[in-house]
């Protein structure tokens, strides 16, 4: 009988009329059509009201009859009112134009200022309606922020209509809860992986020591035993590098002011005893700057560097240059060395995970390929960069650069 499948996939829900849906299209049409609307009736209203009066003001007659005598009543024009007959009567048409002809002209003036105090409440009006329109979609924007944090626990949730924007949520909701599951799986299976491969490898290495503390041991099997030795110890350094590799891919949201002097300094202490022992020169400048990060994982950064800048050396007069510097905005850390010469094509290699020069495979001694890797993992989860620039005459120059 076929296993029966643990995943179950979501009805479709098909709306019944969905020329009924709420959709934002049909929405912005009701509400704009209706600013619209409402603003074309303000103004017709206002235009109606000022053509009422320069009606008004523009047919009124400018004399009128007092005691038997004609008296002028415009302030536009002034009446020959000693006369009368034909010169009266032209008189007072060339009076009404004039008063029509002013009335216009204020009609004119004050529908502009209208025009323009309507289009400025409009503008307004309008603007407050888009905010509260595409408030939404400000929230979709500040809960991506929140994740790009790496905080997967946030959840937009967002109510209202079920419009497209509501739509455009609930599907973000749900990849969110699809990458929250597969990084808390991950997050899982690197605590247990660094359980079930940490416990094995600590107890050979433990056996080993133990077998070659035997003072009654034979000299083949002394050897074998550094010798496996030796390979545990690789394949230790192996299983910390991946874990550690695994660990660094996300963001750092605990971060807290680190000197990145100190930091570089603790790696060239950490370092000296093997960079006397090889006959390399550390030296150096570091400069006190403070960077918002993990101490621990900045500590790995420049330790890594070092390390491979003291290892892959020269045999004689080598050394290796650590410096931190202030910058405008950013914290600088500098590593330097002597060296074999690498290709320019061959930097961005470098970094790729078990990837060295042509002469360094995964036989060598000096690490297990996955140090430059760790290290721009864990740049990169501090918003940071690094590059590489091959020197003149072989060597790097390696350049770390932080955010403060």
């Amino acid at each position: 009988m076929p296993p029966k499948p643990t995943w179950d996939p979501r009805p479709v829900n098909i709306r019944p009329f969905p020329w009924l849906r709420p959709t934002i299209r049909i929405r912005l049409t009701l509400l704009y059509g209706g600013m619209f609307l409402m603003a074309g009736i303000v103004l017709l209203t206002i235009i109606y009201m000022l053509a009422a009066d320069a009606l008004h003001n523009g047919s009124a007659l400018p004399l009128k009859i007092l005691g038997g005598k004609f008296q002028s009543t415009s302030d536009i024009c002034d009446l020959p009112t000693e006369t009368s007959g034909p010169l009266l009567q032209e008189a007072v048409n060339q009076c009404l134009q004039q008063q029509r002809a002013v009335a216009l002209n204020s009609l004119l003036n004050r529908s502009l200022l209208a025009l323009l105090g309507l289009t400025v409440v409009a503008f307004a009006f309008g603007y407050a309606m888009a905010g509260r329109v595409l408030a939404p979609l400000g929230r979709i924007t500040r809960t991506a922020q929140r994740v790009a944090g790496s905080d997967l626990h946030r959840r937009i949730e967002l109510g209202g209509p079920d419009d497209e924007l509501k739509e455009l949520a609930d599907t973000f909701d749900e990849m969110l809860d699809r990458l929250d599951r597969a990084f808390e799986s991950q997050r899982r299976f690197v605590a247990n992986a660094s359980h079930e491969l940490r416990t094995p490898l600590a107890i050979n290495r433990t056996l080993l020591e133990v077998q070659l503390a035997d003072p009654g041991a034979s000299p083949e099997l002394a050897q074998l035993g550094k010798t496996l030795l030796a390979t545990n110890e690789r394949s230790e350094q192996l299983v910390e590098g991946l874990l550690l590799l695994a660990r660094s891919e996300n963001k750092v949201v605990d971060k807290r002011p680190v000197d990145l002097s100190e930091v570089a300094a603790q790696a060239v202490e950490q370092m000296r005893g093997e960079a006397q022992a090889k006959g390399v020169e550390l030296r150096g400048v570091r400069q006190q700057v403070f960077v918002q990060g993990n101490g621990v994982l900045l500590e790995r950064i420049a330790l890594n560097l070092v390390q491979n800048a003291v290892r892959y050396n020269v045999a004689e007069e080598g050394w290796v240059e650590v410096s931190t510097e202030p910058r405008p905005g950013c914290a600088v850390l500098v590593v330097a060395n002597t060296g074999p010469v690498v290709p320019a094509y061959e930097v961005e290699n470098l970094f790729e995970p078990f990837r060295r020069l042509r002469t360094e495979r995964t036989g060598s001694d000096k690490g297990v390929g996955l140090g430059l890797s760790i290290v721009r993992s864990v740049v990169r989860a501090h918003d940071g960069s690094i590059t590489a620039e091959p020197r003149e005459g072989g060597g790097l120059t390696m350049r770390v650069v932080l955010p403060l």
